[in-house]
């Protein structure tokens, strides 16, 4: 797809000629080594070490559905960044949180954030969530060639549906295989203890700050028995990010609103170190 030398100010005719709704589609046909999963990695031999994201975690409640992140890269044994974002808007009712291969994860959500922005812009509409699922299912199927080469990207997709008027998650293997999860959801490498802290926390009332609490005590837990999740660091201010989606939309609690649920979280945890404790009935 090359620019009109020619005729400067004018669009390349790809530009101009109707076509799917689908940013991914018009690349494909125009432009198909801009796609992540079309890039060609040199030979190596041996994993490659490359920046890798760890936990994200879900929660649901009536209202809406929190997603959130811890901040630690790893690259190997090697922490390789500390504050690293991990949740973004996919759209104004939906967001998606990254495990995997940083870089690549990253382009990912920006090609998908286009996609339903060019979507939009052409159709008219918002797709529905159930479609913008489906579209991050084929962008995680178009990257198999890479994941088989380990890298992987593995998001968690959460988003308020309008038309069932709740919060939903979806979560995605490498082959861009999709299963909705109900009630909360947890991938990366901390996923195991994260996952297992919920189930004892989680509960269908939860109000919007319980279930904001919830899924930081969820990463707290990932943090205490995985050693590429980073739990909330108090000393250098670091702090998971944490976002709600409700009918009003996409939201990114502030530092404040984090730094207080963190440090609510951690002087329990001066006095139950293993966290709150669910009842045996």
């Amino acid at each position: 797809m090359e620019a009109n030398t020619r005729d400067t100010g004018r669009l390349p005719a790809a530009f101009l000629t109707p076509g799917s709704s689908s940013f991914m589609d018009f690349l494909s046909g125009h432009a198909p080594s801009l796609l992540p999963g079309n890039r060609q990695l040199p030979p190596v031999e041996g994993a490659i070490q490359v920046p890798h994201g760890t936990t994200i975690v879900a929660a649901t409640y009536p209202g809406g559905v929190v997603l959130a992140g811890d901040r630690r890269a790893t690259m190997g044994n090697v922490i390789a960044q500390r504050d690293i974002e991990k949740v973004f808007p996919a759209d104004e009712h939906s967001a998606v949180g990254i495990a995997g291969t940083a870089g690549l994860a990253v382009e990912m959500v920006k090609l998908f954030q286009l996609e339903l922005e060019h979507f939009e812009k052409v159709e008219g509409s918002q797709l529905s969530l159930e479609g913008k699922g489906n579209r991050l299912s084929t962008m995680i199927r178009g990257n198999l060639g890479m994941a088989l080469q380990g890298l992987a990207v593995i998001p968690l997709f959460a988003g308020y549906d309008l038309e069932r008027e709740k919060g939903r998650i979806f979560s995605y293997d490498v082959t861009g295989g999709r299963s909705e999860e109900f009630g909360f959801a947890a991938v990366g490498s901390g996923s195991v203890f994260a996952r297992g802290s919920l189930k004892k926390l989680h509960r269908d009332d939860l109000t919007q700050q319980q279930a904001a609490t919830a899924v930081v005590q969820a990463l707290y837990d990932a943090a205490d028995d995985d050693s590429a999740t980073g739990g909330p660091d108090l000393a250098r201010r670091i702090y998971p990010i944490v976002s709600v989606i409700d009918e009003e939309g996409f939201r990114k609690l502030t530092e404040a609103e984090v730094s207080e649920i963190a440090r609510n979280v951690h002087e329990g945890r001066l006095q139950l170190p293993n966290g709150p404790q669910a009842p045996l009935v």
